[in-house]
């Protein structure tokens, strides 16, 4: 192999595996083409508003991300001298409160490198693969409280019809024990002082375009909460940031919109098929919290909304499966994955025992979330 097709082997290999959820669901849709050829009907299985939706809060996003608004606030947040303890704790609940409006996945890409840094320069990197993975279960814990906290909750909330009270108030005792087990558990952290030293050149970047984005965001709350058309938020969403800052625009998680049109065909052709709509009607009709999670723990839990909505009119224990479901296997939930990624780039990661210590911390949530859901009944 010459070095010019090794290259291209290599950046091809990259972009599949950077795009895992993405690839596999592609080929789903297509081999589910087979089944049911394609027709004007697939245009009923698509939930154009979620999609728009969704597309509207990752570009006001990546807009307060371009104008460094998370890093900023974090390291005034962080500057100065902590105990390790206290530090610690913070840098795990800066993505646990920052998920329920930016997502999850986004709350990692933001916290998870300015953590490495943050250890880095405290000279406490030992410390950086337990918070990394207290990170990651904080952010997929809080994102489960709002709406639009995380792609399976915007899901079911457009599918459904939900009203976001009626949300709030299923998820918010999950989120409050998940919350305190992870106070809990950062006492393990040690107490003695570190200092942490911010560069002044951490500031907001365009300010002026950081205050419309803030504008943009409280446009896209007031679309989830059906005050505003999503057709205008989308006009205006786009047109604001192509006029003021059009390269935000390419810094949009397309690949994750794609992927949903990519599930949303597979899901609805795959409903055709009688034997298989007939096994996952039954596992849904067993127990649709406990076989949404398990669903979860091997198509991650964003498949598995898609997939077992066509199943059941129960959208309470499917959203409290695939929100728990995305606890346990590091598939269970996507952003998992971008943090053992970025983890496993760190000088001297130890790949093995992150998995290790992400499993058990995972399976404890999992232990203790469940109760939760057959207590409250």
């Amino acid at each position: 192999m010459d070095e010019g097709t090794g290259s291209t082997v290599g950046r091809l290999t990259g972009l599949l595996k950077g795009n895992v959820v993405l690839v596999v669901s592609a080929v789903l849709a297509v081999a589910s083409m087979a089944i049911v050829p394609p027709s004007s009907g697939y245009l009923d299985y698509i939930d154009v508003r979620m999609l728009c939706i969704l597309f509207c809060f990752m570009a006001v996003v990546a807009g307060m991300r371009d104008c460094n608004l998370f890093g900023t606030v974090a390291g005034r947040i962080l500057a100065g001298r902590h105990a390790l303890r206290t530090l610690c704790l913070v840098l795990v609940l800066l993505p646990f409160f920052c998920s329920m409006f930016i997502t999850n996945d986004v709350a990692l890409i933001t916290f998870v490198p300015f953590t490495i840094l943050v250890l880095s320069m405290a000279d406490e990197r030992g410390s950086i693969l337990p918070v990394v993975v207290l990170q990651t279960v904080a952010a997929n814990l809080g994102s489960m409280l709002l709406p639009f906290g995380n792609p399976q909750n915007l899901f079911i909330y457009s599918r459904y019809g939900v009203g976001t009270g009626e949300m709030v108030l299923l998820l918010a005792p999950f989120v409050v024990v998940g919350g305190i087990v992870l106070c809990i558990l950062c006492l393990r952290f040690d107490r003695h002082e570190v200092h942490v030293e911010m560069s002044r050149d951490r500031d907001f970047h365009n300010r002026g375009f950081l205050a419309l984005t803030f504008a943009l965001f409280a446009l896209c709350i007031l679309t989830v909460l059906r005050v505003v058309p999503w057709q205008a938020a989308l006009v205006v969403t786009i047109a604001v940031i192509a006029v003021t800052r059009h390269r935000v625009l390419l810094k949009v998680d397309y690949g994750l919109l794609l992927t949903f049109v990519f599930l949303f065909v597979f899901t609805g052709n795959i409903a055709h098929v009688d034997t298989v709509s007939s096994a996952l009607g039954s596992l849904m009709s067993w127990d649709p919290m406990l076989a949404s999670l398990g669903v979860s723990q091997v198509i991650s839990n964003v498949p598995a909304a898609t997939l077992l909505s066509g199943f059941t009119t129960d959208w309470q224990d499917l959203l409290v499966g695939v929100d728990i479901g995305g606890f346990g296997t590091p598939i269970a939930s996507m952003a998992s994955m971008i943090s053992l990624g970025i983890y496993s780039k760190v000088e001297g990661a130890d790949t093995g025992r992150y998995l290790v210590l992400f499993t058990a911390v995972n399976i404890l949530m999992i232990v203790l979330l469940v109760p939760v859901h057959y207590l409250l009944g």
